[in-house]
């Protein structure tokens, strides 16, 4: 399948340039945190997942858009990233629930992706450098001009991004019937009522809770916590999102007033959230933890799970006060990568157990959230 394309350039706020060809809309430009991605699939999950809202998304799989784009597989009702950057774009796509192809699918949102990029030198610059600014665009091809503008473009650091990504008014979860490979787990026992805060949340953990036997609804991320108590859910939910947590402090103080009251499990920018209710302090990772093969080390058993991961932030450890227990680190850095509170029924895990795109290893955490939310109905 012929495309169109036009030469490209990617400049990066520290002067180095890359030269390419455009695809996707070609009229438009791409400007954000460049980051970079290992998994080796799950191309549209990842685009669609609004943790990646104002970043640029690096692919290190070589051949991108061989499976094309169907409507199962968003995390969102959006295309999130701000644009690609892609070793080669795939000439064609084959797969039975493929709808069109992924630069059809680009057009369509008017974003823009470049290919014939140097992907292995890049991600390299990005390890050693740390994630930087930048701007992909095939209109202005002034390498000296395109690089002035990404040293422009806002920094992560600061920056409260859940207000793009949030919905306006609650809603109640309704599952839809889509095979994704692992089925409902709890489906005669009593289901509990979670209320779950968008702060970007993903599709595919509302479809877990639902199979863990929750009936969700989901609430805007500047929701009150008296709005949210006044419904008397069984337990609490905090999501995934974009952007520096510490700048989110609306929700800081909102979920301290739920620690103590109801049952709480939160993932990624949730975790960080809860992370600093409690006193501790988050900060900016190099590079970040993003890709679906994550070693992360269950501190209670011992036990090695492979996990998805998305996350530019961390809680920093060191901080946490005394009655906050680590119960997972990154084994690749040694990050934190769980925790819970001694006595209350809080707890939270900074990657993804809801995979999508990844691997299963961590789904036992919902059922952790269930037997939680049984113990403390009690």
């Amino acid at each position: 399948m012929q495309y169109p394309r036009r030469p490209a350039v990617l400049a990066l706020e520290n002067g180095m340039t890359f030269h390419g060809f455009a695809f996707g809309d070609l009229d438009a430009e791409a400007k954000g945190e460049i980051v970079f991605n290992t998994a080796m699939s799950g191309y549209q999950e990842i685009l669609t997942d609004p943790s990646y809202k104002g970043q640029v998304m690096t692919f290190t799989y070589p051949h991108i858009g061989n499976y094309g784009i169907n409507p199962d597989d968003d995390e969102s009702e959006a295309f999130q990233t701000e644009g690609v950057i892609v070793r080669e774009i795939a000439k064609n796509h084959s797969n039975w629930r493929a709808v069109k192809s992924l630069p059809e699918w680009m057009v369509e949102n008017n974003k823009i992706g470049i290919e014939e990029v140097d992907t292995r030198a890049l991600v390299r610059i990005l390890r050693s450098a740390g994630v930087m600014r930048g701007i992909i665009s095939a209109g202005d091809l002034d390498a000296a001009r395109l690089t002035e503008r990404a040293r422009a473009i806002p920094s992560m650091e600061g920056c409260d991004l859940t207000g793009s990504v949030t919905v306006n008014k609650p809603y109640r979860w309704e599952p839809a019937n889509v095979p994704l490979g692992y089925p409902a787990v709890r489906t005669e026992q009593r289901r509990f009522r979670v209320a779950a805060f968008d702060f970007g949340i993903k599709r595919n953990i509302l479809r877990r809770l639902s199979a863990w036997g929750c009936d969700v609804t989901v609430y805007p991320a500047a929701t009150s916590a008296e709005t949210v108590l006044a419904e008397n859910p069984d337990g609490i939910f905090l999501s995934n999102g974009p952007g520096d947590p510490a700048a989110v402090v609306y929700a800081v103080e909102t979920v301290k007033k739920l620690i103590g009251i109801k049952p709480i499990f939160g993932i990624c920018l949730g975790h960080q959230l809860l992370g600093l209710a409690f006193g501790a302090k988050t900060y900016k990772l190099k590079f970040g933890h993003r890709g679906a093969n994550h070693p992360v080390r269950y501190e209670p058993s011992g036990a090695v799970e492979i996990s998805s991961q998305n996350h530019g932030f961390a809680v920093d450890a060191t901080t946490l006060p005394a009655n906050i227990i680590p119960t997972h680190f990154n084994l690749n850095d040694n990050t934190l990568a769980g925790m819970r509170h001694a006595e209350l029924p809080v707890f939270s895990v900074q990657y993804h157990p809801e995979a999508s795109p990844g691997p299963h290893d961590s789904d036992y955490l919902f059922g952790q959230f269930i037997e939680m939310m049984a113990e403390y109905s009690r």
